[in-house]
């Protein structure tokens, strides 16, 4: 009876940390797939395969309107109603959706075929190149070309002109960014796992060219209110020691 009871009371003793334990542990598959088929990664993973594009588009375009919202926070910029969500938001949500995702998923699909199988680290290196010297170009292009539209540009020469002032600094950060991207990508990524990782990449980097962009109007701005005020009060200057 004595052996009994120990034992029963063994079993049912309560492991130091065993609940903390296990609630952590349920996170950790929820948010990474872990051993089950439920993780939210897993679950992504799985529409991706299934369902390539669409997935691709719905993570571009959120990350898109994100990257707006979150750009106007750090640089405060406030809209005419006080608040961070412009009428740029859902402009940047359409071109992630039906501009960026397609286009991506096109560009680094061939750029997948093309290497596909090869492994050796001369084939890296040229994968490398091929995506630094002709997809990122087409993909600046592009971003830079929609970004003049959404700002306002509305004529060829306008949109070309943002596109050649725009697109060296722009190249430069992706050149040092993507290969260090992609080196991460063709290490520990599954192919079909690229997009949204290179998406993320990019939502990074776009926030902050972004965010730069409109501290730098914003500074204009402030700086031709100034100037104005500051003619408009001499103007008054001069005009008091006028005799008439």
């Amino acid at each position: 009876m004595s052996v009994k009871f120990e034992k029963e009371t063994i079993r049912d003793a309560p492991v130091p940390g065993g609940r903390k334990h296990e609630i952590a542990h349920e996170i950790g598959e929820r948010l990474t797939g872990g051993d089950t088929a439920q993780g939210y990664l897993a679950a992504y993973l799985q529409q991706l395969q299934k369902n390539p594009l669409r997935t691709k588009m719905l993570t571009s375009g959120s990350l898109s309107a994100l990257q707006e919202v979150m750009a106007s926070w750090i640089a405060k910029d406030v809209s005419k109603h006080g608040h961070y969500i412009s009428s740029r938001v859902p402009k940047m949500a359409v071109y992630g959706a039906f501009i960026s995702a397609p286009l991506g998923h096109f560009l680094i699909s061939i750029l997948q075929r093309l290497f596909a199988g090869k492994t050796s680290l001369k084939a890296k290196i040229l994968q490398i190149l091929v995506s630094n010297l002709v997809i990122a170009p087409i993909q600046n292009s592009v971003y830079l070309a929609s970004m003049a539209v959404i700002a306002g540009a509305r004529t060829f020469h306008q949109i070309r002109a943002t596109v050649r002032a725009g697109f060296m600094p722009v190249m430069k950060v992706s050149w040092i960014t993507s290969p260090l991207a992609l080196a991460f990508a063709q290490k520990f990524l599954p192919e079909q796992t690229w997009v949204p990782f290179f998406n993320i990449i990019a939502f990074v980097i776009g926030t902050w060219i972004n965010s730069q962009t409109k501290k730098k109007r914003l500074a204009a701005l402030r700086k031709k209110h100034y100037d104005d005020d500051g003619r408009s009060a001499s103007g008054r200057r001069e005009f008091e020691k006028r005799d008439y």
